[in-house]
């Protein structure tokens, strides 16, 4: 993946050199308030790879214009691999700032592709914040550690990424490569669009008059979505040659590795889901791939 000259965003906050934050007792997540005053308390433990525990589920609505493609860009290949063990004579310091580099450089080639996107469809993306980490911090959505996985938090409309969960991504699911991490920021910062396109607020309501199992369902496709609109952001890379057919299958390996058939071995059954199963997101992901339309990630109507 050539991501060496994408533009490095500002939107980073680097907190994997503070000290764990301590954490009162009781629950690991607080509760949060949301519009009409809900308040949705929603735990899901040991689910990698997703949204917040306390992240709301939705559908996207609504038609938008033509969509445009971005601005074209070139960019040459990165010559260090982020989410990489230091190299003998380096330094843990110098593999954080090789992460940090590579995080700040996929967000800020996102925030151009959504900008554009959203300016088709006749409205304005407004970026979130990524804040790196490592072990524990906090969130607006309650405290925030590396068993959770990466996640959304829609109350700071900030992504949370423990950063050893790139070593992981390798190591543990078998995905390597830097296209495969940069799927992991793709697909938060798919949340990020859903929570700006109202879809969030849109399932509060439906959720509410909801089973458990329909509301698992929902969940899925809420994940199925956003990996979708990560697929999106990939089709643009892979148009001005970003990326080539290899980065596009350490992305699809990514997104099925973290399927929930995957992660627990057939131990649950398929109606408890949240996330989708390793076909549905490889399948997803590369329908915002060829497509780059994200009016085709309504997953929601989708069966």
């Amino acid at each position: 993946m050539r991501w060496g000259d994408f533009r490095r965003s500002q939107n980073v906050e680097d907190r994997t050199g503070n000290a764990p934050e301590s954490v009162g007792g009781g629950m690991p997540f607080g509760g949060m308030r949301l519009g009409g005053g809900a308040l949705i308390i929603l735990v899901i433990v040991g689910m990698l790879f997703g949204i917040n525990p306390f992240e709301m589920l939705g559908m996207m609505g609504g038609d938008g214009g033509p969509v445009q493609a971005p601005p074209q860009q070139s960019a040459p290949p990165a010559r260090v691999p982020p989410g990489s063990a230091p190299q003998a004579g380096g330094s843990a310091a110098q593999s954080a700032d090789v992460n940090k580099d590579f995080s700040s450089a996929v967000l800020g080639d996102t925030e151009d592709v959504w900008s554009a996107l959203f300016q088709a469809m006749g409205s304005r993306y407004d970026p979130p914040k990524l804040v790196l980490y490592r072990r524990l911090t906090r969130s607006a959505c309650g405290s925030a550690n590396a068993a959770v996985g990466p996640f959304y938090c829609p109350a700071d409309q900030d992504l949370y990424l423990d950063t050893s969960f790139f070593n992981e991504l390798h190591t543990r699911f078998g995905a390597p490569g830097d296209f495969a991490q940069a799927y992991v920021i793709a697909h938060e910062v798919g949340h990020h669009v859903q929570n700006l396109l109202g879809t969030m607020r849109q399932f509060d309501a439906q959720r509410q008059r909801s089973d458990e199992r329909t509301a698992n369902a929902l969940s899925v496709k809420l994940e199925l979505q956003a990996d979708c609109y990560a697929g999106v952001w990939g089709f643009y890379a892979q148009k001005r040659g970003i990326i080539d057919a290899k980065d596009i299958e350490s992305g699809l390996r990514a997104a099925a590795a973290v399927g929930d058939d995957e992660i627990t071995k057939g131990r649950l059954p398929p109606d408890s889901f949240t996330h989708g199963s390793a076909e549905q997101r490889a399948r997803w992901f590369r329908t915002g791939l060829q497509s780059g339309d994200p009016r085709d990630c309504n997953t929601f109507n989708a069966r």
